[in-house]
């Protein structure tokens, strides 16, 4: 017999592998909604969920240098950031100050940042410091006798990324919390075609679930079988060929499954493009560069939220060439601007929409980078900074601990790699919490969160205002 797995590769490969039924900017298996299962679990929600919410994530691949983006500014913990970056550090006259102050010390941020400087003094972000993959808490000693336990892959491109996507660093799993969360509530969306996780970036961990997966779109706005609004005898034929075959009744169980899957691509795609027409004209501005385009085709996607009939959404966003081993400064005053630009514009979005409020967006990386220089970079390390933002985040704060950045302290480990202190259990169940994930579901999507926090002892961080 067969092995259950083995079958699920073949259908898989199947399905990838069929041409015609290729999808633009993805594959037809991981566009739509996974045909492993039927029945959805039973969610242990807060509300009814007859509101909507939204969650953006971006995904700055490579490993971003985070500690150039959150810069400590006054003169004695700067001095500390200078000694111990040398030549990577921002000159102090250069960062761009952060209203108020955070443990006792004044902050700023990356000076090609002025739109998230403005984010921040205007209570729309926030910062979560040095926050990162952790199974429990650990100390530098109990790291150094390998008496605590580690992330998979620590330091690993591959392990890192996936881990920061799955929330489950003690494993090397192929679901997402995105992912686990639509399982739990694609049911309670009206919409039974189109998955509530939307990709701008093809297939990723991140919302990849075990019934549920990401349906992919590009920022011009493709999606759907290629070419089938085309006007050409081949495509002609084609289109009727596969409308031949969805008409069609099938014994065979893997042609069942294809034929239903692929129709409902198809239509899925259908009611997206009559969706985003019915929504009305888009006059918002959004300027002309990778990240920009990818934001503002979710700005109109959200828009389209009450065509598409969903309450709740997710939406995925990879940034790629932050893995900075050389020129890192050059490298950040090219794309730390895009990056900034895009979130303002998005954030502007979203309040002449009136949705500021209804959507938060998040960043997340690889991992954190060495404090000290190789020579004209970082290389890969652990604990770093994160962004958060939206109307219904408590902003103008930074949350966790920022630490100090002196060579030797406590939390350092060699070549300034920061143990971290906010785990990415927290971070994300504080999001999911706000997005609607009951208590006793959050330790199921999180299991390592039972290490750092419980229930009823407040937010795992504090960041969001669960209220708004």
């Amino acid at each position: 017999m067969v092995p259950p797995e083995k079958t699920i590769q073949s259908r898989r490969a199947f399905l990838k592998n069929s041409g015609c039924a290729a999808l633009a900017g993805t594959t037809l298996f991981s566009s739509l909604i996974n045909m492993k299962a039927i029945a959805s679990a039973a969610l242990d929600k807060k509300g009814d969920f007859n509101d909507y919410k939204a969650l953006v994530c971006i995904l700055l691949d490579g490993g971003a240098d985070s500690h150039n983006m959150l810069i400590p500014r006054g003169n004695f913990e700067y001095g500390n950031y200078l000694t111990t970056r040398s030549n990577l550090a921002i000159p102090q006259s250069q960062v761009l100050p952060l209203n108020g102050f955070a443990s006792g010390q004044s902050f700023g941020v990356h000076p090609d940042m002025p739109q998230i400087q403005n984010l921040y003094n205007s209570g729309r972000l926030a910062w979560i410091a040095n926050v990162g993959t952790l199974i429990e808490p650990i100390t530098k000693q109990q790291y150094e006798s390998n008496s605590g336990r580690t992330p998979l892959g620590l330091f690993s491109h591959s392990d890192q990324i996936k881990h920061w996507q799955t929330g489950r660093p003690g494993e090397r799993s192929s679901h997402g919390w995105a992912g686990r969360i639509a399982d739990l509530i694609q049911q309670h969306n009206s919409n039974p075609n189109l998955s509530m996780n939307i990709s701008l970036s093809g297939n990723n961990f991140f919302q990849s679930g075990q019934t549920i997966n990401e349906f992919s779109i590009k920022s011009n706005g493709e999606f759907g079988l290629n070419g089938s609004e085309t006007q050409n005898s081949y495509h002609n034929l084609r289109n009727d060929a596969i409308k031949s075959m969805l008409e069609r009744d099938y014994e065979d169980m893997y042609k069942k499954t294809y034929v239903n899957t692929l129709s409902k691509a198809l239509d899925g795609s259908q009611g997206l493009t009559q969706a985003l027409s019915d929504a009305g004209t888009f006059n918002l501005q959004f300027s002309n560069t990778t990240v920009s385009k990818q934001l503002e085709m979710i700005a109109k996607v959200i828009a389209a939220k009450d065509e598409l009939a969903f309450n709740r959404q997710t939406f995925f966003v990879k940034i790629g060439g932050w893995d900075h081993h050389d020129e890192v400064l050059e490298s950040q005053q090219e794309m730390l601007p895009e990056l900034d630009l895009a979130l303002g514009e998005f954030m502007s979005a979203l309040e002449k929409m009136g949705l500021s409020e209804d959507v938060t967006t998040f960043t997340i990386s690889d991992f954190g980078r060495t404090l000290t220089s190789n020579g004209d970079g970082s290389d890969h390390a652990w604990g770093g900074n994160t962004m958060v933002m939206g109307g219904a985040v408590n902003g103008g704060n930074i949350y966790g601990t920022y630490p100090s950045l002196e060579m030797g302290n406590e939390l350092m480990l060699p070549r300034g790699v920061m143990i971290p202190t906010t785990s990415t259990s927290e971070y994300f169940a504080e999001l999911a919490s706000w997005f609607g994930v009951g208590s006793s579901d959050l330790f199921e999507i999180f299991p390592d969160l039972q290490n750092f926090y419980s229930t009823g002892s407040g937010l795992p961080v504090g960041f969001m205002n669960l209220s708004a």
